[in-house]
């Protein structure tokens, strides 16, 4: 039998190895898409996900751009890889490129963590904040590019972006890297040149779509009945920024009911119906019991 040669057998162990699993974790408008291509730098990532997208090397793996969508909720969805097929193409990418490094951009950790699972990766090793690597100065001036201007970055250079999405497409940007800081200017040949795309997609032109509270409120007390229809809702809190929602609901339950394990499963129902249904992320769910109704005492004081 004809031994195999080491170097194959490195082939094949590099191979089996499981991808490593970087996160950038921010609100929206913040940044991260433009200081992608730097922190993949630092940490040896050649691949990122972003908005819909599976880039390699500067190009479009696999994928389409949330940034192409109508709509707020629309681009949301394909951000979070609502669409089987839309997963499943990225997952077979990422397969058959046999990527090792991944960094997966999100507004929120839930985010990162459920594109992780959906794409069949693993979850994140090291999850990284906007905050760690851009200064409040630099934040606060995304922020205001992103809501004054509409304007958004995809991470790849500008003839990317024409190929694929002509129609969205605004102008690009390039930038030095060398020693984790920009440079306005290229600074003699020790610099590494990074171009991104500027981008205005329709739904940043005419503004964020948000689900009413009306609605939300409807379909949680949809939820709530379907789990269990003993169960009362007195009063809900809605809350909501950039990486989701979060809903307080004060209930009333009635005695006898094993509240053991039965909260949790009616807060991880709400969770993934609303999900499920608008695409919107649902950061929390917090259920509060008011009172348990139907005791004995109660009963008696009604009869007596």
């Amino acid at each position: 039998m004809e031994r195999m040669s080491g170097n194959f057998i490195d082939e094949i162990v590099q191979a089996l190895k499981p991808c490593t699993v970087y996160a950038l974790v921010g609100e929206s408008g913040t940044g991260k898409s433009f200081r992608s291509k730097l922190l993949a730098e630092k940490y040896g990532i050649d691949s990122i996900i972003d908005d819909g997208l599976l880039i390699q090397n500067d190009k479009i793996l696999a994928g389409h751009s949330a940034k192409r969508e109508k709509t707020y909720m629309g681009a949301v969805r394909v951000a979070l890889f609502d669409d089987k097929e839309h997963r499943d193409e990225i997952a077979r990418a990422l397969k058959k490129a046999h990527i090792k490094k991944i960094l997966i951009l999100g507004t929120s950790e839930k985010m990162v963590l459920k594109i992780a699972m959906r794409l069949q990766l693993p979850q994140p090793q090291k999850i990284i904040r906007i905050e760690d690597i851009a200064t409040r100065e630099e934040i606060e001036k995304a922020i205001k590019s992103r809501q004054v201007e509409g304007k958004h970055v995809i991470p790849v250079p500008s003839i990317e972006i024409k190929r694929n999405y002509p129609q969205i497409f605004s102008n690009s940007i390039k930038v030095f890297f060398r020693k984790n800081k920009l440079f306005a200017k290229k600074d003699q040949n020790d610099g590494k040149l990074f171009e991104k795309s500027i981008v205005q997609p329709e739904f940043s032109k005419k503004g964020r779509i948000e689900i009413s509270e009306a609605a939300l409120t409807q379909m949680v007390m949809h939820c709530v009945s379907e789990c269990d229809e003993a169960v009362r809702v007195k009063k809900m809190t809605i809350k909501t920024d950039s990486r989701g929602y979060r809903i307080i609901i004060l209930i009333d339950v009635p005695f006898g009911t094993q509240l053991t394990g039965k909260i949790h499963k009616l807060q991880q129902y709400i969770i993934d119906k609303i999900e499920s249904y608008t695409g919107i992320l649902i950061e929390e769910v917090s259920i509060v019991i008011d009172k348990i109704t139907g005791t004995n005492f109660s009963e008696t004081g009604k009869n007596g």
